[in-house]
């Protein structure tokens, strides 16, 4: 099957290129590098003896799409590209409704002109806001709590709009928990751009002295230690998710929203206690002020991906704390070195 990766440059997005390389898929990666690096092709290259195509390009570039299209025969695309950051959507909400919203209806716009009708979307579980209910199933109410959040909802509404407009449409909108950790090869791994947004690269660089000290979020949530709990999946576990959810678009139509995750929440500082134990290296930190747009509790009901997509996660918390140490500490400032 030949697969467009939007953002597949990035870090779930590299994952899953080379989980789809080393089944036999041709891989064609459609990247803006805003947030990402050329240098990933060549580690990508480097784990799987295979060379997926690389088009520099923006989602929201309608002719470039266009060209992919013409120039490639697309079975299915699996849509990374975006902006990512909590906290940041908040402050830019403009520029995420910009590159996310806008950008998605660009590539479906190219997507429905060159007959292309499967399509994974990289969704999360922050369109659930405030969960009604734990664990969090799909059946729980959408009530997103900030922009980006609202971003992926939007997203899926007109994903949705458009299978019910056409039957011809496949489409799995993969609702994330949190991804950490690295791929075993300690080659690809999360290298955000400046100060990290998420917990685990802000945690390794801390231990490597490159932050002075972790700042965690809020201390008084409603939870056992009153720091945030999360559900962390490992990012391989996550990619072999989109495999799975691949198989699914080919045998079926319609709109399918998948929650991937493993259905255990950790607090912040069980992550810390966590990763200061397999790695034997302390981590200093500090509780500051919480983040707006946070909640306090969100883990899953991964039920559904077990039932629908046969796929579970396998790798357990100490896996995600080691590899995400192996990646930083053979890449002390990411795809840079």
């Amino acid at each position: 099957m030949a697969v467009l990766v939007t953002g597949g440059n990035g870090y779930i997005g590299s994952h899953t290129v080379v989980e789809l390389l080393n089944l036999g898929h041709e891989v064609v990666i459609f990247d803006n590098l805003s947030n990402s690096n050329r240098a990933v092709l060549e580690r990508i290259e480097t784990i799987t003896a295979k060379k997926p195509h690389f088009i520099l390009g923006d989602i929201r570039d309608s002719q470039a799409l266009a060209q992919v299209f013409n120039d490639f025969s697309i079975d299915a695309v699996i849509h990374f590209a975006g902006l990512k950051a909590v906290g940041e959507s908040v402050a830019m909400p403009l520029s995420y409704y910009d590159n996310n919203v806008c950008g998605s209806l660009c590539l479906l716009k190219a997507m429905n002109d060159a007959n292309v009708k499967k399509i994974i979307f990289s969704s999360s579980a922050t369109v659930y806001g405030s969960p009604e209910r734990l664990p969090i199933d799909e059946q729980c109410a959408l009530r997103t709590t900030n922009p980006y959040g609202a971003n992926k909802l939007q997203v899926e509404q007109m994903l949705s709009d458009l299978c019910q407009s056409d039957a011809n449409w496949s489409v799995v909108a993969l609702r994330y928990f949190n991804p950490v950790g690295a791929h075993k090869s300690g080659l690809i791994g999360e290298s955000p751009n400046g100060i990290p947004n998420n917990l685990l690269p802000y945690v390794t660089q801390t231990a490597l002295k490159i932050r002075k000290q972790l700042s965690i979020f809020g201390g008084d949530y409603d939870t056992a230690d009153g720091t945030g709990v999360r559900d962390y999946i490992h990012v391989v576990d996550l990619a072999l998710g989109h495999i799975k959810a691949l198989d699914l678009v080919a045998a079926q139509t319609g709109f399918e929203p998948i929650n991937l995750g493993t259905g255990i929440g950790y607090s912040v500082l069980d992550i810390v206690r966590s990763f200061e134990a397999v790695n034997q290296i302390a981590v200093p930190y500090e509780i500051v002020a919480r983040r707006p747009g946070d909640i306090a509790t969100c883990y899953a009901d991964p039920k559904k991906a077990k039932d629908i997509l046969g796929w579970q996660a396998e790798q357990t918390l100490d896996d995600m704390m080691k590899d995400a140490w192996h990646w930083q500490s053979n890449n002390p400032k990411g795809y840079d070195d």
